[in-house]
């Protein structure tokens, strides 16, 4: 027995060389819980989707950019002079073309789709002399015009298009994604908090099984007193020694579950575990006080805050989107088209020393001296339209599954936080009963230790009423630790976290 005594000595040893080579720090939970939404690689990442998501709804109104366009050629012809007649020669003509044109055209939130477009021709014609007409001549033509048209749907697509359902159903999708990291930083402040509250009842338990080991330390110096005036038989003294090897077992079991409570705390604390060289030490001690439990109020919480159940209220209204925009598509197309436009041509000749020539056509165009404009209305429709019946029979079905599934998720809601108050109930009375059983337990050991002095009782007695004082201690520990993670627990089904934390939650615009 006391080479195992010794052997766990040497054992404990690069535990505690290893647990001082680090430095400590100490944590509060505020600590704790601001570092992790900062440096928390979940909540990195999460951070992405809505970012993302965003930058995808801000690419849907593209549906509504302009398109320009701009278009410019040239043209060139000759044909050579022909035999007549006897003696009669046509002139050779060359001609060549020069032509621009441009546009713009696009989408309006109502559905409308425009065009502006405008163009120029430039047309030039060179005539050498011949037998009928001698000398040279030329002429340049200009044209030009300028046109606005327009058509709007006043049935389908004009209470809602594809552009504007993509929109919608983008800004819906912008709040789901918010929520699912609303939904992920509750997550990680509560993992923060039930991995803080076990990083102290560990530490805490490190101190009970130390004051146990002493405690098991003294009783077996009192035994071997004993044994060497011949007032104890050797085996008591076997006991006690059992005892304490027993003991330090515990102790190295507590300090090494306290270092794996600092590992786990720090995981969630760091983007950068292998930096952190610290030993975390909880700052707090865990106090448990009454806590008012309001069934109806946690209710009403855990169906406006949590966020899966808003999100599942989002997809309700992006389905009744959906379903207003098939509805819209099952209408007859009937477009309402209006155009107007002007147009201006001038020339210039020359020949047989002689020039001459119009006016200009781009003053044509501005004083709209050759207006054109025009109206009307068109209508299409599918003989059977089948194909968007039955998608509106399918989104109707699809939003009546969402809502019983939304019926079903508030049940489920007040299921978790009906049972989550029943377990913080029971966690905190479960505090009380083992306070006062460990008091119970310190009460009957100081007792029987009385006894044993005066000879009334024996070392084997002792020693199991250490044993089970140091049971109801931990006991207690576990209890406390419990109820604070029931707490927790209970304001995560609440979706009332960061809440209850006092954290402002704000999404990015």
């Amino acid at each position: 027995m006391k080479q195992l005594s010794a052997l766990a000595a040497a054992l404990m040893v690069p535990v505690l060389a290893s647990a001082q080579e680090r430095p400590v720090k100490q944590v509060s939970v505020d600590d704790c819980i601001q570092q992790a939404l900062q440096k928390n690689l979940d909540i990195r990442i999460a951070r992405y989707l809505p970012d993302l998501t965003r930058i995808n709804l801000k690419a849907a109104y593209g549906a509504y950019d302009p398109n320009f366009s701009f278009g410019a050629g040239y043209d060139f012809n000759r044909s050579a002079g022909t035999q007549l007649a006897p003696g009669i020669i046509s002139p050779a003509i060359e001609q060549d073309q020069d032509s621009f044109s441009s546009g713009l055209n696009g989408l309006l939130p109502t559905g409308a789709r425009y065009t502006l477009a405008g163009n120029v021709l430039r047309n030039r014609g060179d005539r050498s002399g011949g037998a009928i007409n001698p000398g040279d001549w030329g002429y340049f033509d200009y044209f030009g015009g300028a046109s606005v048209s327009v058509t709007q749907p006043l049935l389908k697509n004009f209470w809602i298009d594809n552009a504007r359902w993509t929109i919608q159903m983008g800004k819906k999708t912008v709040t789901q994604d918010e929520q699912s990291l609303r939904q992920q930083m509750i997550a990680t402040a509560t993992d923060v908090l039930v991995a803080y509250y076990n990083l102290a009842a560990a530490r805490e338990n490190v101190t009970v099984q130390e004051k146990a080991l002493e405690l098991a330390e003294r009783s077996l110096a009192e035994n071997r007193k004993r044994v060497e005036v011949g007032a104890m038989a050797p085996l008591e003294e076997k006991q006690a020694e059992a005892l304490v090897a027993s003991s330090r077992a515990d102790l190295l079991s507590a300090r090494q579950s306290y270092r794996i409570s600092q590992n786990t705390l720090k995981a969630l604390l760091t983007d950068d575990f292998a930096a952190d060289e610290n030993q975390l030490e909880p700052a707090e001690k865990l106090v448990p006080t009454p806590y008012v439990f309001n069934r109806q109020d946690s209710w009403h919480k855990g169906l406006t805050l949590r966020p899966d159940i808003v999100q599942s209220k989002i997809e309700v209204e992006k389905q009744q989107i959906t379903l207003r925009f098939r509805k819209n598509q099952l209408f007859p197309q009937l477009d309402v088209d209006g155009s107007y436009g002007a147009s201006g041509r001038s020339s210039r000749w020359f020949g047989n020393g002689t020039t001459g020539g119009t006016g200009d056509f781009f003053d044509q165009i501005a004083d709209r001296d050759n207006p054109r404009y025009g109206v009307g209305v068109t209508l299409s429709f599918p003989l059977s339209n089948r194909a968007e019946r039955n998608r509106y029979k399918a989104s109707k079905l699809e939003a009546e599954r969402l809502l019983l599934r939304l019926k079903q998720l508030e049940q489920t809601i007040m299921v978790s936080i009906d049972n989550s108050i029943l377990n913080a109930q029971t966690a905190f009375e479960r505090v009380e009963a083992t306070k006062q059983a460990r008091s119970y337990a310190e009460q009957a050991l100081d007792a029987e230790q009385k006894k044993l002095e005066n000879g009334k009782s024996t070392s084997f007695v002792v020693l199991r009423l250490q044993r089970d004082l140091t049971a109801a201690r931990s006991d207690e520990l576990r209890a406390v630790a419990d109820y604070f993670r029931a707490l927790a627990l209970l304001h995560r089904d609440e979706g009332a976290t960061l809440e209850t934390l006092g954290i402002q939650f704000e999404a990015a615009k």
